[in-house]
C-alpha cells in the first residue's frame, strides 16, 4: 500500500505540473490570436495644422540664426580678450623697462650729487663759499644740506651774512610742510 500511495502522489504532481505549463501557454496563445487587437505603439495624433507647422519651422530658423549670431559674437569677444591680454602684457613689460630706466637714472643722478657734494666738502671753505654765493640760494641750500655739518659750517661762515641767512632760512623751512601725523 505504501507503494501505491507514493505512485499516486507522484502521478498527481506530474499532472499538476503539466496543467500549470498548459495554463501559462494559454495566455500567450490568446495574446497571439488574430481577433485580439494589435498592441498600440503610441497615441494616435492627428497631423498638425499647416499654419502651426510653418510657424514652428520659422521659429526654429529664427533660433538657429540667433544662435549663429551669438556664436560669432562669442568668437569676436574671445579675440578681443586675447588682444587685450596681449596689450596688458606689453604694457607690463614697458612699465618694468621704464621702472628700471628710472631707477638707473635716479641712481646715476644721486651718485652725481654725492660726488659733487664731496668735491664741495673737500674744497677750501673760502673757495666753496664764493662758489655758493654765486649760486641761486635754493640750489646752494640743496648742496649745503647734504654736506657734513662741520664742512657746511665752514662754508657758511665764509659767505656774506645775507647769503648765509637766505640759505639757512631755506634749510630750516625744507621740512616745515611735512605732515606730522
Amino acid at each position: 500500500m505504501r507503494r501505491r500511495g507514493a505512485v499516486a502522489i507522484l502521478a498527481l504532481l506530474l499532472a499538476s505540473s503539466g496543467a500549470l505549463r498548459i495554463g501559462a501557454e494559454v495566455g500567450v496563445a490568446l495574446a497571439r490570436a488574430p481577433d485580439a487587437p494589435a498592441p498600440s505603439t503610441g497615441p494616435d495624433c492627428p497631423e498638425p495644422p499647416a499654419a502651426l507647422a510653418e510657424a514652428l519651422r520659422q521659429r526654429e530658423e529664427q533660433l538657429a540664426a540667433e544662435e549663429a549670431a551669438l556664436e560669432e559674437r562669442k568668437a569676436a569677444l574671445a579675440l578681443a580678450g586675447q588682444a587685450i591680454d596681449a596689450k596688458l602684457a606689453e604694457l607690463a613689460a614697458a612699465e618694468a623697462a621704464l621702472s628700471e630706466t628710472l631707477a638707473r637714472a635716479d641712481g646715476a643722478s644721486e651718485g652725481d650729487l654725492t660726488r659733487l657734494t664731496s668735491v664741495y666738502e673737500t674744497m677750501k671753505p673760502k673757495d666753496a663759499a664764493a662758489l655758493f654765493e654765486a649760486m641761486a640760494p635754493e640750489f646752494a641750500a640743496g648742496f649745503i644740506g647734504r654736506m657734513r655739518p662741520d664742512s657746511a659750517a665752514a662754508v657758511l661762515s665764509g659767505m656774506s651774512a645775507e647769503a648765509a641767512y637766505s640759505i639757512s632760512v631755506l634749510l630750516a623751512g625744507r621740512n616745515a610742510l611735512v605732515p606730522k601725523e
